[in-house]
């Protein structure tokens, strides 16, 4: 049911999108009776669910790259950022962190965060590392990233928990104290706790997120915050004060309408709001699919998928026809806190590729970018992750033929099971070098080869 209440705040708030004033509005403008909004926030869930189903429940950030690929032909900010590098070999979360200043810190990643949500209801570890996984690749591990574990954590939560302030709280406690996110977020709460207007509280997130800015996760993060915490409970006030806080307004009306759904339920929605979009679903920003007809059919494929992704997991939660027993939510809100930190602190630089139980972490350490004459190291951790040993040998092909390269294995070697093995090759190029080198790196064995991208770049002159 939070994706109708998506639907309506982001058809509420799309008209507004980008101004940096304070609006004025009240309910929906140019609206056509039965014609949400079309918008991406709603589309790439579309497209994750989709990779759910085919990837039997189980997806990460290298499969999504993969989908962003095939199925997303628009290139907006971060978007078109994430898939030129991931085009260039650059996986994710490089492709996501590389190149991307301007963006990574943007709103691309927690708008699209219900889909965790719904399909780890209650389980907010799960669902932030699901979004995790989402996020970096076109945000990499910047305020983006952050600001999809924070929403994705408290709409998890939020199936199990109602009270708002609560969930402001947990949302805190799965990122970083001295994010941008979070100071945005404690910036709402201390004007509402001193007294201000919505306006002033405004004024005190602008000012709270001075060095990332406008239409930037931090400040937009800040202004669901104060739909929420100025809303009075209300829900067409809260989604319409959100909205008119200005900036990436069908982001910040979705997002709000989406929690206030999943607390509320059906009964959360009033007429007024529900029945003029109807259940149509319109899109934008994904082709090359059949998308769900209507929000029932989307809402029905979530249910389907939902119970897969907490069976595959073993989840302590269950979805039944059964009233529900929330004794155990303090001890599955608990697991969230204590999980975050590695989410925080995964390199942006590390690429992660798992194919038929081997797993291969490529960490560039830095920029992929290689200087003349000057050693670039590398670093690879080979795991086994099966029952059996493994004969392997690893090798890089694509190595331009004046370029030397040092620290990988001489020939064959052997992997026992469940064990690791970590390599540090060393490139150097002759002077005179340009451009982008494409090289792959093999990890070939009796009936396995694990091919993965391995791309360095010269500095622009």
């Amino acid at each position: 049911m939070n994706k109708r209440i998506a639907c309506i705040g982001g058809t509420l708030g799309m008209p507004f999108e980008g101004k940096k004033e304070i609006n004025t509005v009240c309910y929906y403008a140019d609206l056509k009776s039965g014609e949400p909004a079309a918008n991406d926030d709603l589309d790439l869930q579309i497209l994750w669910l989709k990779a759910m189903e085919e990837n039997s429940a189980r997806v990460d950030a290298r499969i999504l790259g993969d989908y962003w690929l095939k199925y997303v032909p628009v290139d907006w900010n971060e978007y078109g950022i994430g898939k030129a590098n991931m085009k260039l070999g650059w996986l994710p979360p490089l492709s996501g962190e590389y190149g991307n200043g301007q963006w990574k810190n943007s709103n691309g990643a927690w708008i699209r965060s219900e889909i965790w949500a719904c399909l780890a209801p209650g389980v907010p570890d799960l669902a932030a590392r699901l979004a995790r996984e989402d996020a970096c690749v076109d945000h990499g591990a910047a305020e983006g990233t952050l600001a999809e574990l924070f929403t994705a954590s408290i709409e998890s939560a939020a199936f199990i928990e109602p009270d708002r302030d609560k969930l402001i709280d947990f949302g805190l406690s799965m990122i970083p104290k001295e994010s941008g996110v979070a100071k945005a977020v404690r910036a709402a709460v201390r004007a509402r706790k001193d007294g201000k207007s919505w306006q002033d509280a405004r004024r005190d997130v602008i000012s709270a997120t001075e060095d990332t800015g406008w239409f930037q996760a931090p400040r937009n993060i800040g202004y669901v915050i104060i739909g929420w915490l100025y809303g009075d409970g209300d829900f067409g006030k809260s989604i319409c004060t959100a909205v008119n806080c200005g900036d990436d307004t069908d982001c910040t009306g979705a997002t709000l309408g989406s929690i206030l759904g999943i607390i509320g339920g059906t009964k959360a929605i009033p007429e007024r709001w529900r029945l003029p979009i109807g259940t149509r679903i319109k899109t934008i920003a994904v082709s090359g699919f059949p998308v769900p007809t209507d929000l029932d059919e989307l809402t029905r494929r979530t249910m389907a998928m939902t119970k897969k992704v907490l069976e595959s997991n073993k989840a302590p939660v269950e979805i039944t026809d059964a009233p529900a027993d929330l004794r155990e939510a303090p001890v599955l809100l608990a697991a969230g806190p204590k999980a975050a930190p590695l989410l925080w602190t995964l390199s942006p630089y590390q690429i992660v590729w798992s194919q038929e139980g081997l797993e291969l972490r490529l960490d560039y350490l830095s920029d992929p970018v290689i200087m003349p004459r000057v050693p670039r190291s590398l670093t690879l951790t080979l795991g086994n992750k099966t029952d059996v040993g493994l004969a392997l040998r690893m090798e890089v092909q694509g190595v331009p033929k004046d370029w030397r390269i040092s620290g990988l294995p001489e020939g064959p070697f052997n992997l026992r099971k469940w064990d690791w093995r970590t390599d540090n090759p060393r490139f150097i190029a002759p002077s005179g070098g340009f451009g982008t080198v494409f090289m792959t790196l093999k990890v070939i064995g009796t009936d396995k080869i694990l091919s993965v991208p391995l791309t360095l770049v010269f500095p622009k002159k």
